[in-house]
């Protein structure tokens, strides 16, 4: 009692005092996760999208056509396009310039009364002002009314006026020139990516047709690195992109509408409705969704509305045509949408969204505006491409085959003990005594890794799954195939999440799903198989953060009795690697290397010490950051066309002389 009554005298007393009213940009500062989704790497990147997408909507407006982003060195970012320009004058109601009410005033923006905007990404007035707040500096460059306008502001707070550098020059375009550095005292320090703002940039180009973007990175000497996107063809473009490495049955589906609709009654506005899709050969599925050009990965309405138009008209042609017969039953949705890339777009006034990030769109009536726009277009191509319509009923009677053959396999293995709930655990699986959070499962290769994994682990949390060779590559199977294999059939039961349509991840038996491989080609390749595993038929695993993988160490370096371990670095040979830490010893020729070419070969302390302690291991979360590039690349590496994979192994392959492993 006496320790409670310390404790509790300790806790402030609870008053007015108590009760901060922040300014909006301590707002921000405090809670970044509620406008950019956080501090981590993803929400640096975001940073910069929230200013592109105001250039977006300019574009969308018909007032931009080009925009330059571009890394400086130091961490700088500046964004520039040739739209109207911030206004910089005397805001009527706020007294201040109408420029540093935007970048400083959350819930301020021309995108609330569709006066300016008729579409817009950005819907709450947070975007460039949250992107200010967590800026260590902002310069803004407004150029309308005839001059170049400027203004300065650290961490949300200006430093400047608004005031005029210099006049226009005759022909120069207005428009915005927004340059900013992340503040790293708030935000976590990384690196902006190339490669993933490229990938964001390109579907932005897809989306947004006629809009020449541009991407350049002057960190790079001495020489900078650039691209530049432009498309005509919008998505129907994007979907002859993705499907570059696969055989497609038919010329894309493509409609481009704008339709009026009446959601409450009351008022009436148009939805703009841009779609493309087109059937392969393969049996994945790749679906991309935009709202105002903004990518909603979690879907939404209109994606729920493109596919149940596919599945209707589907099985109405079918009908009419004589292909389903009376006593056959309709196609499902997975029968329909099998060996399908698809991409919705929709452009509305008043887009309702999940969250700030714009994960998912909500609004319901979009469903049935989507599902008329694609009922009409696609069974009209079908009317009139009679071979084309027959080539995807067939594929669609095939993928019904596949499913119902599926379902067979699970029932089969359901009449005995239950492979997909778990209740049963495979025989090879040394369990651990606690599930759920704290948990985790190594999947290793082989019966003498996983014999060295066993020994080694904590039994109260880890739990040791060895794989006897390589997995069946699920990028060319079937899921009925994929059952028939006994290791992964051993890996589902571990897991107890089911597979494909039953996957459940809120039955799975660990918080942590660890892949653990030799530091070797096969042990890469084994890893790949078991990624594309993961990504085909398990996603929502990766998408919830379960799937990790492990980083063995390549040397263990023994000075005397000084012992080191080394790593790999990505990019760098490995021979490079062990030559760098040989160079901080006094006498490199009396330190002892070992090499470990597999996990097999390490003791047991020796792997828990360097690969599975939790205080002292090292794991790589694995994240599906651009879903498209995913696909193709999973689809490039393990599908069933050579020419991608070969030019791939030619591009970053090393020469067989350089080979350190």
């Amino acid at each position: 009692m006496a320790d409670r009554k310390t404790a509790t005298s300790q806790v402030q007393e609870y008053n007015e005092s108590s009760i901060q009213a922040l300014n909006p940009m301590d707002h921000v500062r405090k809670r970044p996760g509620m406008y950019v989704g956080g501090t981590d790497v993803r929400a640096l990147h975001h940073l910069i999208y929230e200013v592109v997408d105001n250039s977006i909507d300019e574009a969308l407006a018909g007032r931009c056509d080009q925009i330059i982003v571009t890394l400086h060195d130091d961490d700088w970012v500046s964004v520039e396009d040739n739209g109207a320009g911030i206004p910089v004058g005397i805001h009527p109601e706020k007294g201040i310039p109408t420029l540093e009410v935007v970048m400083t005033q959350i819930g301020a923006g021309g995108k609330f009364d569709n006066a300016a905007y008729k579409v817009s990404g950005g819907l709450h007035g947070v975007g460039v002002s949250a992107v200010n707040a967590l800026s260590e500096e902002f310069v803004a460059q407004i150029k309308r009314d005839g001059q170049l306008w400027k203004q300065v502001y650290r961490r949300g707070i200006p430093i400047t006026t608004v005031e005029p550098i210099r006049p226009l020059e005759e022909n120069e375009s207005t428009g915005t020139i927004q340059t900013f550095k992340p503040d790293f005292t708030v935000m976590e320090q990384n690196e902006f990516s190339y490669a993933v703002l490229a990938q964001r940039f390109r579907e932005m180009a897809f989306v947004t047709r006629k809009v020449t973007l541009t991407l350049r990175d002057e960190r790079v000497k001495p020489l900078p690195k650039e691209i530049t996107y432009y498309f005509e063809g919008g998505l129907r473009s994007f979907v002859r992109y993705l499907n570059r490495n696969r055989d497609a049955l038919h010329e894309p589906v493509y409609a481009d509408k704008e339709t009026e609709i009446n959601a409450d009654g009351k008022t009436s506005y148009y939805v703009g409705v841009e779609v493309a899709f087109q059937y392969t050969d393969t049996a994945n599925v790749t679906e991309l969704a935009f709202a105002n050009t903004i990518s909603t990965p979690d879907g939404g309405s209109h994606l729920t509305g493109l596919r149940a138009a596919v599945t209707s008209v589907v099985n109405r042609y079918a009908r009419k045509a004589g292909l389903l017969k009376e006593k056959d039953t309709n196609f499902s949705g997975s029968d329909t949408m099998e060996g399908l890339t698809t991409i919705i777009s929709v452009k509305l006034p008043n887009p309702q969204f999940e969250s700030q990030t714009k994960v998912k769109l909500l609004n319901p009536e979009i469903q049935g505006v989507v599902s008329q726009v694609v009922s009409e277009a696609f069974y009209e191509f079908l009317e009139l491409n009679p071979r084309e319509a027959r080539k995807i009923v067939d594929k669609c009677m095939t993928s019904r085959r596949a499913r119902e053959a599926a379902k067979k396999a699970r029932d089969l293995v359901r009449s005995g003990p239950s492979l997909l709930d778990s209740s049963t655990l495979p025989g090879k699986l040394a369990d651990c005594s606690k599930h759920g959070a704290g948990s985790e499962i190594y999947i290793v290769e082989g019966d003498s890794a996983g014999g060295s994994a066993k020994q080694g682990r904590d039994r109260h949390f880890q739990a040791i799954l060895p794989l006897r060779g390589k997995i069946l590559n699920t990028e060319r199977a079937r899921l009925d195939k994929i059952l028939d294999n006994n290791e992964i059939k051993a890996l589902i039961s571990a897991l107890g999440t089911g597979i494909g349509e039953d996957f459940d991840v809120s039955r799975i038996r660990y918080e942590r799903v660890i892949i653990m491989t030799d530091a070797d080609y096969d042990g890469a390749h084994i890893r790949t198989l078991l990624l594309t595993l993961f990504f085909r038929q398990m996603l929502p695993m990766i998408q919830s953060g379960h799937l990790y993988i492990a980083q063995p160490p390549l040397f263990r370096l023994k000075d005397g009795k000084n012992i080191e371990y080394i790593y790999n670095e990505p990019g760098i040979y490995q021979t490079e690697i062990l030559n760098k830490a040989l160079e901080r010893y006094n006498n490199p020729d009396r330190v002892n290397v070992q090499r470990y070419k597999g996990l097999g070969e390490m003791n047991p302390d020796q792997l828990w010490e360097t690969t599975m302690d939790p205080a002292r291991r090292t794991l790589l979360q694995v994240t599906v950051e651009d879903a498209a590039e995913a696909d193709r690349v999973f689809d490039m590496l393990m599908g069933s066309h050579v020419p991608p994979r070969r030019r791939f192994i030619q591009t970053h392959a090393r020469r067989v002389r350089n080979l350190d492993i």
